[in-house]
């Protein structure tokens, strides 16, 4: 309760505590908050924030009853700088949820369904049904590049124009930044910076009945309708779904499914169920006797080529280095992940990973509505992951991303593709499957995204026109492989057109 306030600070005084046999004790306990920690409570109007306040008795009056936090020290302060200093807080109206996960077995090591379950019992992280938005890209990019594409393949990234059939008018799909188009692009950039017209015409290239395939694979979706709206992240699953879906990116395309149980035991000890279905023929050996090492027999299906993986693993570390989740790139180790923001910013995503960890967070109303203009992924669901992930990271080491067998590592040009020349600042190293290593002329180091320009493309095919100094020659359109599964039978897909 705020027994004093004035213009810097104000007096408070906290609940007391109770003895073991329930009753109020006798002491009491006060505490002081200054301005710095009430500036941010500032009024909520019709539209938007008022101003920020100018003292602190403007915000607190002798009287109220407040949350408060102690206050957390700063970079050059200790516990006892700032003991019996505290933080203004408030019950907040939006809701959310966190999952983490291993992403070689699929079990929860980390679940927060929301802020309270005193306040609500409903699990957002398993129970909500949202829209992933721009989170779902990195499933769609996969498909293509397990069916023929590489990071380094050109998409126009410029005005479309799709025709929705008699009496509809077209559709015509934007990027978050309405009007902004680089022009003929990689598809690393295309995920890179969240690029929605890209990801529309790689959907029509594929075809949006093997994207659904992949995304019932991934266990994101059960049955994804095949039209072109959902390849940006348009149907709604859960948080634990799509963290289950990062999951079989982050180990290398094994299909794992996410559980909150290990196994069952009767009452004898003995196992009646278990989730890891793996044989392990001599672990149950009863002592050491200079044998080898047991070993898990791997029977879960390969529902992603390891190189694919790998390639889109290395693209996620792009999204943090580079694109839309720069924020996380404060945690100081190898980490991928993507942003997700849907329309009116209704909801905000973000689902990232390191080598042994996958952590998915999830902010918005639990009856939609924007939460504002600028609440994206990257700005409001990022530094939630990163905070996480600093704490439950803390004492482990940076390890880096494994690459799988095969990979070929090429230095390219970040903006073409193409082979980097010596003096090219901004070359990366790319991964390429054996045999998609880009050939051709040196990239020029001047080549600029910005400036293709173009009309709205009516058709297919991946480039447009443009002024740039890079003019990328058309070549013939990878199509979509139909596959067969070698351990466990998936059917064969073919690919379809627009739907």
């Amino acid at each position: 309760m705020v027994l004093e306030s004035g213009t810097k600070t104000a007096t408070i005084g906290l609940r007391p505590g109770t003895d073991d046999f329930g009753k109020v004790v006798a002491d009491r306990e006060k505490g002081e908050i200054a301005y710095s920690e009430v500036k941010w409570a500032r009024p909520v109007l019709e539209r938007g924030l008022g101003g920020t306040p100018k003292t602190v008795d403007a915000i607190l009056k002798p009287g109220d009853v407040i949350y408060v936090k102690p206050k957390e020290p700063g970079d050059k302060q200790t516990e006892e700088d700032v003991a019996g200093q505290w933080s203004l807080m408030q019950v907040p109206k939006v809701g959310g949820a966190i999952v983490a996960m291993d992403p070689f077995t699929g079990r929860i090591l980390a679940l927060v369904g929301g802020f309270s379950f005193a306040q609500s019992e409903f699990d957002r992280a398993v129970q909500a049904r949202r829209q992933p938005g721009s989170s779902f890209k990195p499933l769609i990019y996969s498909t293509a590049l397990d069916n023929g594409y590489t990071p380094a393949s050109i998409i126009y990234d410029g005005p479309i124009s799709i025709d929705q059939g008699p009496g509809m008018p077209p559709w015509q799909p934007k990027n978050y930044e309405a009007g902004s188009h680089a022009g003929p692009s990689t598809l690393r950039y295309g995920i890179e910076h969240s690029r929605n017209l890209m990801t529309v015409r790689l959907a029509r290239d594929l075809g949006m009945p093997i994207i659904s395939e992949y995304a019932r694979r991934f266990g994101a979706y059960d049955n994804l309708m095949p039209v072109l709206s959902m390849s940006l992240g348009a149907g709604e699953t859960t948080l634990m779904r799509m963290v289950g879906a990062y999951s079989m990116i982050a180990n290398g395309g094994v299909q794992i499914t996410p559980t909150l149980i290990d196994r069952v035991q009767d009452r004898y000890g003995r196992t009646v169920w278990r989730h890891d279905e793996r044989d392990c023929t001599d672990c149950d050996a009863k002592g050491w006797h200079g044998q080898a090492e047991p070993e898990l027999v791997e029977n879960r299906k390969q529902i992603l080529d390891p190189i694919t993986a790998y390639q889109m693993t290395s693209i996620l570390e792009g999204v943090v280095q580079r694109g839309t989740g720069r924020r996380i790139a404060a945690l100081g180790r190898p980490v991928g992940g993507k942003t997700g923001t849907t329309n009116d910013e209704k909801d905000a995503w973000f689902i990232g990973f390191t080598p042994n960890l996958v952590a998915g967070v999830f902010i918005g109303f639990d009856n939609p509505k924007p939460m504002g203009r600028g609440e994206t992924g990257g700005r409001v669901a990022g530094p939630v992951f990163l905070d996480f992930m600093k704490d439950a990271l803390k004492d482990e080491p940076p390890v880096p991303f494994r690459a799988p067998p095969g990979v070929k590592l090429v230095r390219v040009n970040l903006k073409t593709g193409l082979p980097a020349g010596g003096g090219d600042g901004t070359a990366i190293m790319e991964a390429f499957k054996p045999g998609q290593e880009p050939v051709g002329a040196v990239a020029s180091s001047g080549y600029g995204g910005d400036e293709y320009g173009g009309q709205p493309d009516q058709g297919g095919g991946f480039y447009g026109g443009g002024q740039g100094q890079y003019q990328p020659q058309p070549q013939p359109q990878p199509q979509p492989r139909p596959r067969q599964e070698n351990r466990g039978g998936w059917r064969s897909i073919i690919p379809g057109g627009l739907y």
